[in-house]
């Protein structure tokens, strides 16, 4: 069994048909044909059975192709370390961000650019769920979430706790202070953040209505915080953000309030897989995210 032929295994794997993997792989059709059933062979069992023109995995073959996924990612890791070894920070630093806490990341890429300026970076945006399967798919290699995170498998560094704040269109805005209870929003249509897959903030702030006996109603629920932004701009509803997710709006036909009584606080982490090796630069965009954080201490 070669590396190799796991690679060709994998790709079979994820494109469904030999026709469409060979192409993918720049190769003909026979050839691949032939390291498959090699493979199979050599581990004398069936990876595959036939479902019309489409090919499905057996029970060895999911465990195989499990198997594999992580074989190959150690060897590109493996691959990247000795690479790094000689050289500088240099490359490109994939990176991924909820939408609400990109604030918290274009400062940092400022800081390291001024540094490392050999580096450019690729980045993804996503709710929290996203962001964490593209570092399990080792799309990134470092990701800014919202808190709660499932999964056990992220090394993390908490990053400030900040305050909900309550967004509502200009004209709708009456109150006499700068504050609001949960009590009047609930009064308002509103616009909720809610994640594609998990709990999260949705939960979190439905959770405070409930606890008061208050049963608003949610006119649309949307895990991007500049749809719903607009959304209230537009004055189909008011919305509830973290307060940095404003930093880089231009709020003209906005206004922004606190919320008043026990605060609404929302958790935010830096995270990475804990047993991916790092490059040079995720390692040295984390030690600006440790330095800031101790120098607000």
């Amino acid at each position: 069994m070669e590396m190799k032929q796991l690679h060709y295994f994998c790709t079979i794997v994820e494109e469904g048909q030999i026709t469409r993997a060979a192409k993918k792989l720049h190769m003909a059709q026979p050839p691949l044909s032939q390291q498959l059933r090699q493979l199979e062979e050599e581990f004398g069992v069936k990876l595959f059975e036939r479902n019309g023109r489409s090919l499905e995995l057996t029970g060895p073959g999911r465990i195989l192709y499990k198997r594999a996924k992580d074989l190959l990612a150690q060897a590109a890791d493996a691959a990247e370390e000795v690479k790094e070894t000689a050289e500088g920070v240099k490359g490109v630093l994939s990176a991924g961000a909820n939408k609400s806490c990109f604030a918290q990341l274009a400062e940092k890429i400022r800081i390291f650019r001024e540094a490392y300026p050999f580096t450019s970076f690729k980045l993804r945006e996503g709710d929290t769920f996203a962001i964490s399967e593209l570092l399990k798919q080792r799309e990134i290699e470092i990701g800014i979430v919202r808190l709660p995170l499932p999964g056990e498998e992220y090394s993390m560094l908490m990053l400030p706790a900040e305050p909900y704040v309550f967004v509502l269109p200009k004209e709708w805005h009456h109150a006499p202070g700068p504050s609001i209870t949960l009590e009047e929003m609930a009064r308002f249509p509103l616009l909720l953040l809610h994640r594609i897959n998990g709990a999260g903030q949705f939960e979190l702030i439905m959770n405070e209505f409930k606890k008061r006996g208050l049963s608003p109603e949610i006119v649309c629920e949307c895990p991007d915080p500049s749809m719903l932004l607009s959304l209230a701009a537009n004055g189909v509803g008011a919305t509830i953000v973290p307060k940095s997710t404003l930093q880089s709006l231009q709020m003209t036909h906005m206004a922004a309030l606190e919320i008043e009584g026990e605060p609404l606080i929302s958790e935010s982490a830096l995270i990475w897989l804990k047993d991916r090796y790092l490059s040079k630069g995720a390692r040295r965009l984390i030690d600006i995210f440790q330095n800031t954080l101790s120098l607000k201490v």
